[in-house]
């Protein structure tokens, strides 16, 4: 195989490894979410317009809304009718008022050196002021490179919303639909950060990036944000990050002077001379110019000279001038103190201690590069190596040819470097340093040109040296080795000399030499017989020469050939790329596993047994399930006996389904059906209280940990949709522990369904409404049940005015999430899904009930809360497994419909008795007529579903009135074809008796006349 193809048999090789170490990369970040960990970061919700690539780091006025017009402009290309439509509350055009200038808020940031912040005002229509002035059209259009390979908008169809994160150091661009950083820049990257003119809800900013050659160039990254206020808060906390940023690195990194710099010698003599007169400032310069080499004074000297200064302050000036002239060309030159022994230990740390966390890409690019260096050193040894073969084969070489193998005269001094005899015209050959004494090759006596061979003692004297490659074979075929060795010896011009062993030394040569696999027997033959042998080159392959040299040249490969090796390449690639897809699916299952094994990592309160687990698997295989109404005591019984774990979420789906069911009529306000995916790629108002949320989740669960992971993504997915989906509501605190244990349980858009089945399905949205009236009326139900059934409790309660308010708001807010284990707090949502909210107050219930006695010890306030708050929740095992037995005995839905038409009669009584002034009492009649405004709206929804279930019975009952007169006039028809059959069936029998009464009378025989 020639070097070339042996090159090209690596590249798989080398492509394979690059892949596995991209594949290394993309797991650490898929693995390491504390990648972009940062305390201090903010987070805003972004929509990713595109990019373009500029030609400057500074961007004119208008660059943002150009951007715009341009990514509108490729979109309409791409075979859209229309262009993009511009957001409803995005100024038009020219629908600005004259007095009215928006306000356009930029600012540079080159490397965190210069840091400036400026607010520019511009006339939608006019161009009038000087600094407008300078950026026409064409100025614009030249800022934007022309072409749209360049223009890269992103895909209206695809999720464009982003977490736009901004660190200590760097910026993160966060997806929440791949759960992978899609953009990391460090503030040293960014030069330029601008808002629109005219689009003022969009912002961008411009950084480098590295390109293909090595090169670098600049792209702008535009946002759309939803709303004008939060750009101008981005645009501040970019700055405050930059500032910071700044002074921080200029307090790590404090000034290094070096102290041999000339110019650093030039400024302290300028300190030494300032102030000083004219004469003394002279001779200080005397003084210094005495360190200057004479031919520098010279220089100065001739050059004052010429000049011929008129005083002495005169010919002070020249002389700095010539001096800081001197000093500016040898600083061109200077090497400063201590930076050749920094540059290998800095380029050291770089690669080691001082990368971030985030440098896998880095590492993944260093290994690219390196990969490339040993193509590249790979394919100079190859053309180095095609001189060495022909001189192998003795063919005479010119010395222009000779210097193509690079450094001819560092390779000739060497050689003479190790020749202590008289120099001698070289050889191209013997111009490379010898090989060492080795067995394979042994030293020469010296380098002399190729000549006929002369005999010498010391040859018949050598000792006998171990070759490469002996072959075995026997002394009988010694002439045929002898031919060949003279044809060769006589072909390259440097006849061998010939030496015979005895059979001893053959014998030892074939036990001390044997051959290697790498040899092939075709190529090697047994050369045992003959003398002194040349050395080889040091260029030439150990295993593939054997003790003549190089064997004779191959042919080239075909057509045919290539082509095969093409082929098997080819297939070798698509065989690896299909083996690399098989392995990302594999990870993707492992890591969905994975994920499945962390979401349930909680203590489970009660144990299923197998025989329970096997009734559930049971009720969920059924064909058609979700048509089919099962016993409701039978589910009863089975969510008592225990729910498996990694059953739950199918379950809770189950039971959702059966609910659906047996209240075929929903309640009048549904959301609208909006597709979970659609609302994924809006931009939400709520996503300032979300964000801040998402840290206070389930804290120490491992699949919430991680800031900005996987879980907290999808948690922040669920809410910032449901939060479109339902305007009315938005967002409440308590959403995020509600949607996370869902999430706990099955997947992300699962989890939203789940959720908007618990909020509109079973009531939970009217507690968390912005006037929270409904959770006023819980508190008060809640109140009542414990004067009821735990009177004393109560009494001691109130004794120290504790209300529920202070205790048990988040239990009803947060579904006991946010205090209590998560195993109990999974029990306490089967039993949801199974009978409804009421199941909250039969819980607090039966905690408060069945810790009556320690809370009754406590004879504080604070004492009391922090029991409820902190002891409380702390329940054991068989503590907890109680409480939930008893919730299943408990019956209080009557009590709490009576409890609340209580409130409501108590509030009316209150505001009709209270001695209030006539503006408070306005205020609360308003309150009050609001708040029955919505309950009336309430009561008609309930009164439509009502009359609704009435309309659907009265139907029936129609339907019923139907058929049974239909039954009714079939019945009668039946009993006249009955009677009608009777009939027929008497005249069979009397037609059947007459014939019969006759035969006898026609059988009688006649008399006879004898």
């Amino acid at each position: 195989m020639s070097p070339l193809f042996s090159w090209v048999a690596k590249v798989p090789e080398i492509i394979s490894s690059i892949r596995q170490a991209g594949k290394i990369a993309r797991q650490e970040e898929l693995h390491c979410p504390s990648e972009f960990d940062d305390t201090f970061s903010k987070k805003f919700e972004v929509l990713f317009c595109g990019r373009v690539t500029v030609a400057h780091k500074k961007a004119p006025p208008a660059l943002i809304d150009q951007c715009i017009q341009k990514f509108n402009h490729v979109s309409g290309s791409r075979g859209s009718e229309s262009p993009r439509p511009a957001p409803p509350h995005a100024a038009p055009t020219g629908s600005q008022e004259p007095g009215r200038r928006p306000m356009r808020k930029s600012f540079s940031q080159p490397g965190l050196r210069s840091l400036a912040f400026r607010k520019e005002l511009q006339d939608g229509g006019l161009r009038s002021s000087g600094f407008f002035s300078s950026f026409e059209e064409s100025d614009i259009e030249n800022h934007l490179i022309s072409g749209h390979n360049i223009v890269q908008p992103t895909d209206i169809e695809e999720n464009r919303t982003m977490l736009f994160t901004i660190g200590q150091s760097e910026v993160y661009l966060i997806s929440p639909d791949t759960k992978k950083i899609a953009l990391e820049k460090n503030f040293k990257e960014i030069s330029f950060c601008s808002q629109g003119i005219r689009h003022v809800d969009h912002f961008g900013f411009i950084c480098r990036e590295s390109s293909g050659g090595g090169g670098f160039h600049f792209v702008c990254y535009v946002f759309q944000c939803t709303n004008e206020a939060l750009v101008d808060e981005i645009m501040m906390t970019l700055k405050q990050a930059f500032t910071v940023a700044a002074v921080q690195q200029t307090a790590k990194a404090p000034a290094q002077l070096c102290e041999g710099c000339p110019l650093q010698g030039l400024h302290k003599l300028c300190e030494r001379i300032e102030g000083m007169n004219s004469s003394k400032t002279k001779l200080e310069l005397q003084k210094h110019l005495t360190t200057l080499t004479n031919q520098e004074q010279a220089t100065i000297f001739e050059e004052v000279q010429k000049l011929r200064p008129r005083n002495e302050q005169r010919e002070n000036e020249l002389i700095i001038s010539f001096l800081r002239c001197l000093y500016e060309e040898k600083q061109k030159e200077h090497i400063h103190i201590g930076e050749m022994k920094q540059t290998s230990q800095v380029a050291a740390e770089n690669i080691g201690s001082e990368l971030p966390p985030s440098a896998t890409r880095f590492r993944l690019d260093m290994l690219k590069n390196k990969a490339k260096r040993s193509l590249t050193e790979s394919l100079e040894s190859i053309l180095s190596r095609e001189p060495s073969v022909c001189e192998k084969e003795a063919l005479p070489i010119s010395e222009s040819s000779f210097k193509l193998l690079g450094s001819s005269e560092d390779l000739s001094s060497d050689s003479e470097s190790h020749l202590p005899e008289e120099p001698a015209p070289l050889s191209p050959q013997q111009a490379f340093r010898r090989r060492a004494n080795t067995l394979s090759h042994f030293p020469m006596e010296c380098q002399e040109p190729p000549q006929p061979a002369r005999g010498s003692p010391g040859v018949s004297q050598r000792k006998l040296m171990r070759y490469h490659s002996v072959s075995t074979e026997t002394p009988h075929e010694r002439k045929d080795f002898e031919s060949k060795a003279n044809h060769l010896g006589d072909s390259g011009g440097t006849p061998v000399k010939t030496r015979r062993h005895s059979w001893r030394q053959q014998i030892f040569l074939r036990v001390a030499t044997p051959q290697k696999a790498c040899d092939s027997s075709s190529r090697y033959e047994d050369y045992s017989e003959l003398g002194e042998l040349p050395p080889r080159s040091p260029l030439e392959p150990v295993c593939e020469d054997g003790p003549f040299g190089p064997p004779p040249e191959e042919k080239k490969r075909t057509s045919r050939e290539l082509r095969e090796l093409w082929q098997k390449a080819i297939l070798q690639q698509i065989l690896l790329l299909r083996m690399e897809k098989e392995n990302q699916k594999l990870q993707a299952s492992e890591n969905d596993l994975l994920n499945k094994r962390l979401k349930l990592d909680y203590e489970e309160i009660t144990p299923c047994l197998k025989e329970v687990t096997t009734v559930w698997e049971k009720m969920l295989s059924t064909p058609g399930r979700s048509k089919i109404k099962f016993d409701m005591e039978k589910m009863h019984s089975a969510v008592g006996q225990g729910v498996p774990r990694h059953h739950r979420g199918e379950i809770w789906k189950f039971l959702a389904e059966q609910f659906h069911l047996k209240h075929q009529f929903p309640s009048k306000q549904q959301p609208k059906d909006v597709p979970y995916k659609e609302l994924l790629k809006q931009l939400t108002s709520q996503q300032h209280a979300i964000l801040i949320d998402l840290g206070r989740t389930f804290p120490t669960h491992p699949y919430f940990s991680a800031q900005l992971g996987a879980g907290q993504l999808s948690l922040y997915n669920i809410l910032k949709a449901y939060s479109l989906l339902d305007q009315e509501v938005g967002y409440c605190q308590g959403l995020s522990f509600v949607a996370g244990i869902l999430l706990l349980h099955m997947s992300e858009e699962e989890a939203f369904k789940m959720l908007k089945f618990l909020m509109f399905d079973m009531g939970l949205r009217k507690q968390y409404r912005p006037d929270m009236i409904i959770l006023q009326i819980q508190m008060y139900q809640l109140s009542r049940l414990l004067h009821d059934y735990h009177r004393d409790l109560y009494n001691h309660l109130e004794e120290h005015e504790i209300g529920p308010s202070l205790y048990a708001a988040p239990w009803f807010l947060t579904m006991f999430a946010s205090q209590f284990p998560l195993g109990f707090v999974a029990r306490v949502f089967d039993m949801i899904f199974l009978q409804g909210t009421e199941v909250i107050f039969k819980v607090a219930l039966s905690l408060l009930g069945s810790h009556k006695p320690l809370i009754l010890q406590h004879e504080n306030l604070e004492t009391i809360v922090d029991f409820i708050k902190s002891t409380l929740p702390n329940l054991g095992l068989v503590q907890m497994e109680k409480t939930i037995n008893q919730v299943f005995e408990m019956d209080i839905a009557k009590q709490l419909q009576a409890y609340e038409v209580e409130y409501h009669v108590l509030q009316e009584e209150l505001i009709d008795s209270s001695p209030l002034s006539d503006n408070q009492r306005m205020d609360k009649l308003e309150k009050t007529n609001s708040s029955l405004r919505k309950q009336n709206l309430d009561l008609l929804e309930q009164l439509q579903v009502a009359n609704g279930r009435i309309q659907s019975l009265e139907a029936t009952i129609e339907k019923l009135l139907s058929s049974e007169s239909k039954l009714k006039q079939a019945m009668l028809t039946l009993e006249l074809e009955r009677s009608a059959l009777l009939q027929t069936v008497e005249e069979l029998r009397r037609q059947s008796a007459e014939p019969s009464d006759r035969e006898p009378e026609c059988t009688q025989p006649e008399p006879t006349g004898d």
